[in-house]
């Protein structure tokens, strides 16, 4: 019988790979997206009449109930967020809405008309924050300190309420960053590998930053620290884990990372290297860009995942990068011709 899997976030980096994978396994595929006058979804554009989409929104319990009822989902991938963390410090209401409150809107649709399903939570590293440890695990305590973690915390521990109150199968994933050619410009990474692209090609008019700047002037790219570590994998090896959690015997919580950290330095480093330009003659720090805390340089030990589930990282770091800065050149030329 065909099993049918829901997933909220699928215009996003994780829900389209997620997506994908699921397709290839001979699921039928539910997405939800939020309404809005822009009716183009890069990342998923190839999977139009493929997949069904719904429309709806985290903040709205009744739709969600109303699309599990009718939908009655074998599995259930809770991916979508207000996902940016610097974005949370300018909005940590529609934050602490959609991030934390959503999660518990999807749990509580899940408990009352489809409580078999099994349930995954989009966790995050940032849940850890501040903890002074270099490598994370199933066991380390968890210390947020910027509004988008504290929201990720706030669901990660319901969704463990819901397991162990309602008897429900659900789990959640405490993902280390992962990135991808699909990763929006709001992310350091792609930040990075597109304003490198929009520089060794001489782009004119490059998208726009953050904060509403074009992403490159004068031949340069503005970040903020460049001393900060993160363990950074590929997303689309990540989803694997995510519906691996769902096809174990119990429901269990699961750290997936590289356990490996490389800097923004180092990130920038082999960006510029790759296009054969010193990173140093075009990157620029801006405390505009800093956060008002930063979560310290962890490593995401994945050795549970790889005991129970299966699974490690395949992508290295150098890897990543070196395909993102490719596919953002290609993107770029395309526009161009």
């Amino acid at each position: 019988m065909t099993k049918t899997a829901l997933i909220t976030g699928i215009t996003g980096q994780d829900g389209s790979y997620l997506a994908e994978f699921l397709l290839e396994k001979g699921y039928r595929v539910v997405g939800i997206a939020r309404r809005s006058t822009n009716y183009r979804y890069p990342n998923i554009d190839h999977l139009i009449g493929k997949i069904i989409l719904e429309y709806g929104d985290l903040i709205d319990g009744d739709a969600l109930s109303g699309i599990i009822q009718r939908y009655q989902p074998d599995e259930v991938y809770n991916l979508a967020a207000q996902s940016v963390p610097a974005d949370s410090w300018s909005q940590p209401i529609v934050t602490g809405e959609v991030t934390a409150m959503g999660a518990v809107r999807m749990l509580e649709a899940v408990r009352r008309h489809k409580p078999d399903a099994r349930f995954y939570q989009a966790t995050s590293r940032e849940i850890y924050g501040g903890v002074p440890v270099e490598v994370v695990d199933e066991n380390t305590p968890f210390l947020a300190n910027n509004p988008y973690g504290i929201a990720k915390l706030y669901a990660h521990l319901m969704t463990v309420n819901y397991r162990e109150s309602y008897n429900m199968f659900a789990c959640a994933g405490m993902l280390f960053n992962h990135e991808s050619e699909r990763r929006g410009l709001h992310f350091v990474t792609r930040k990075i590998t597109m304003g490198a692209a929009c520089i060794k090609l001489g782009i004119k008019h490059p998208p726009l930053n953050e904060i509403g700047e074009p992403l490159v002037q004068d031949n340069r790219l503005k970040i903020g620290s460049l001393d900060t570590y993160r363990d950074w994998g590929y997303a689309k090896e990540y989803v694997e884990a995510m519906w691996l959690m769902l096809q174990q015997d119990t429901p269990q919580d699961y750290v997936i990372g590289t356990n490996t950290a490389y800097s923004i330095r180092d990130l920038c480093r082999v960006v510029f290297e790759h296009i054969g330009l010193n990173w140093e003659d075009h990157v620029v720090t801006n405390e505009r860009f800093l956060r008002p805390t930063e979560i310290f340089s962890q490593q995401g030990n994945s050795a549970k995942a790889k005991a129970d589930l299966g699974w490690e990282p395949r992508t290295h770091f150098e890897e990543l990068v070196k395909l993102m800065v490719d596919a953002d050149l290609e993107l770029l030329k395309r526009d161009i011709r």
